[in-house]
């Protein structure tokens, strides 16, 4: 899938005699399913089973049936439900089935805004059916679609994500070690080291004596999982470094060698951008700004207006990549035309104006890396790594 995907309307129009409407509220315990089904007054319901797609389509294909009887023809069907816990899979499958399926973005229903609202699942599908009716009649921001990827898309961003958690894991686990050691006064243990687990056996409380047995016998469990999850990230990062050193890359492969041939821009970086932004395909740079929550956010009402700052929307993991990578960029790129730009509009202030500026920079330089494995072309001023 590498269309570009517009998520505020629908690709076609819509025909209320010829198409079946449907949304499903999804949860733990059961799916509810609902429909608007041309020339039926009522508005159907279902409950079907968890992961029960089989029946979903049982359900559609009866309301078919009941236009038919109504005299109305089925040529198109619209099912749509939030994206959550099950994810794209669902969407696939009935994709895969001529069903048009769309999955919406929770954060952009509308919701009523008082204090204390009712809220059941009759309500919420009532909500999802209500909403995808405005949306394909294009009605504007109703709502955001997310575009559903392929399976090899959504499979490539596991390395990366699995790596992020165990890395988050490995830190857990060391800050609860040293939380251990200073209960007794010891202070200064690098349990990365590779003779960590020795240096454990000779460590000696603040008295001189050895930690008691049972914290002993819970430093070495904490050693042991430290350790297996230092050996993932290994086995993480070695595939990762292959790709990048592939001698006939695919077209990620080929984005990740392109980032990581300028100075300053380190495999994993690279890797991460290419994975998560970079390989979709977006329509012009306010798109891709947006998707990563680089956007800016006004507020204006009659004679009131300001800056509410960044929208934060997206993946918050990429957009810390990216204000950390617009730092570095000022150290290994200090030629380019982006640097540049940032010390002119700083002009040598500090503080405040650096962190608002620093995050212009990133959005500057994220559609300047993203049009860079687009067309080849590097951004002005930028040196490249040594070979």
């Amino acid at each position: 899938m590498t269309e570009r995907f517009a998520s505020h309307k629908p690709a076609t129009a819509f025909d209320h005699d010829s198409t079946l409407v449907a949304a499903m509220e999804l949860s733990g315990k059961s799916w509810e399913l609902g429909a608007v089904v041309p020339g039926v007054a009522r508005r159907p319901r279902r409950r079907v089973k968890v992961g029960d797609v089989g029946e979903v389509l049982a359900a559609i294909e009866r309301w078919k049936g009941e236009a038919a009887k109504a005299g109305r023809a089925i040529v198109r069907v619209a099912l749509a439900y939030e994206a959550g816990r099950d994810g794209f899979w669902i969407a696939r499958y009935l994709i895969e089935r001529g069903i048009e399926a769309h999955v919406m973005q929770p954060a952009s229903i509308a919701v009523e805004r008082r204090g204390r609202r009712a809220k059941t699942d009759r309500i919420d599908l009532d909500m999802l059916l209500r909403t995808l009716l405005a949306w394909l009649r294009g009605e504007p921001r109703v709502c955001s679609m997310v575009r559903v990827p392929s399976i090899e898309e959504e499979d490539s961003r596991r390395p990366g994500r699995e790596r992020d958690h165990l890395v988050r894991e490995r830190v857990a686990i060391e800050n609860r070690i040293t939380s251990l050691l200073s209960l007794h006064g010891i202070a200064g243990f690098k349990p990365r080291l590779k003779k960590a687990v020795e240096r454990l056996e000779r460590l000696r409380t603040a008295a001189g004596s050895p930690p008691p047995p049972r914290t002993m016998e819970e430093l070495r469990r904490l050693m042991g999982r430290q350790r297996l999850l230092g050996e993932q990230i290994k086995q993480i990062e070695a595939a990762r470094d292959a790709a990048a050193r592939a001698p006939n890359p695919n077209r990620e492969e080929r984005m990740i060698q392109f980032l990581i041939a300028i100075a300053g821009l380190g495999v994993e970086t690279a890797t991460l951008l290419v994975c998560e932004v970079l390989c979709r395909p977006f329509r012009d740079r306010g798109a891709i700004a947006c998707f990563v929550g680089l956007t800016g956010t006004p507020f204006q009402s009659g004679g009131m207006e300001r800056e509410q700052g960044i929208a934060k929307t997206g993946n918050q993991h990429v957009r810390c990549i990216l204000v950390q990578l617009a730092w570095r960029w000022l150290r290994f790129q200090p030629d380019s035309a982006l640097s540049r730009w940032f010390v002119a509009r700083v002009a040598g202030g500090k503080g405040r104006i650096r962190k608002i500026m620093i995050v212009a920079l990133a959005r500057k330089l994220l559609v300047a890396l993203w049009r860079y494995v687009q067309t080849g072309l590097a951004p002005e001023g930028v040196a490249l790594a040594a070979a």
